[in-house]
């Protein structure tokens, strides 16, 4: 039995699990896919397991809801600093670790939660496409309406020869003035979410970067919710990057294993 807390982040869930014990099997990827499974198991996008470093420091552990480890998640972060608050962390330093090093927290009013970001990597652009690394790959490309299949034209692109071994998160961006609305495929979850954090400050990225919008912060609309993403642009290169949101627990509970 592992006792096990659901949270979500505009409507990107996660199953968090205390594992300072270091008890939880982070190899059964069976377990975790079971888990995660909307029919029969708790249901989630991915599962998180909260350890410690030597000094004490919050380590996040993402495993995505096929089971196998993910690269950084901004939502699941945001829910995770949550989640590592109600167990008394943050009381003196607001950071954690996770899979592409240590990450700054801020709590604001309104259950919000902001996670800072390092300084994105764009490795491609073109006019209506780019590619990009903000802790997890994206690919970003710009429509005129959201109203095409996502799954189908998202799992095309991900599956494509440029991308089909390592995967990429496909994202696709409609600009209404300041605001962008987004809809996003996620490789792991192999479907559409409900919101992408990564995904979102990969879309803030590239619409700034391509002029589409011209100031900071931009607020983005996924299915799930509103977000905002705030930036400083330095010398060609973007930095204090953050993206805030809720983050709230939904329940608790035990599950058999």
């Amino acid at each position: 039995m592992v006792h096990f807390h659901k949270y979500e982040g505009a409507g990107n869930d996660f199953i968090i699990i205390d594992d300072r014990n270091r008890s939880f099997d982070s190899m059964n990827h069976t377990l975790i896919r079971r888990m995660c499974d909307r029919h029969f198991g708790i249901g989630a996008d991915g599962l998180i397991l909260l350890r410690t470093t030597e000094d004490h420091l919050p380590e996040m552990l993402y495993y995505n809801s096929d089971g196998f480890p993910g690269s950084l998640c901004g939502n699941g972060g945001r829910c995770f600093s949550a989640f590592a608050r109600s167990l008394g962390f943050f009381s003196s330093k607001n950071e954690f670790l996770s899979s592409d090093g240590k990450h700054a927290v801020k709590f604001n009013e309104e259950e919000k939660i902001s996670l800072e970001f390092h300084p994105p990597r764009i490795l491609s652009s073109s006019a209506d496409v780019y590619v990009l690394d903000t802790g997890s790959p994206h690919y970003v490309t710009w429509v005129n309406e959201l109203s095409m299949d996502v799954v189908a034209e998202g799992r095309r692109i991900r599956n494509s020869e440029a991308f089909r071994e390592k995967g990429i998160n496909v994202n696709f961006i409609k600009t209404e003035e300041e605001l962008l609305l987004i809809k996003t495929y996620e490789r792991g979850v192999e479907d559409e979410t409900l919101a992408c954090g990564t995904g979102i400050v990969a879309a803030a990225i590239a619409s700034h970067h391509s002029g589409r919008i011209q100031r900071s912060p931009v607020s983005v609309r996924a299915k799930g919710g509103l977000l905002q993403v705030s930036f400083e642009k330095d010398a060609g290169s973007y930095k204090n990057i953050w993206l805030t949101g809720p983050a709230k627990k939904v329940f608790e509970g035990d599950y058999p294993c």
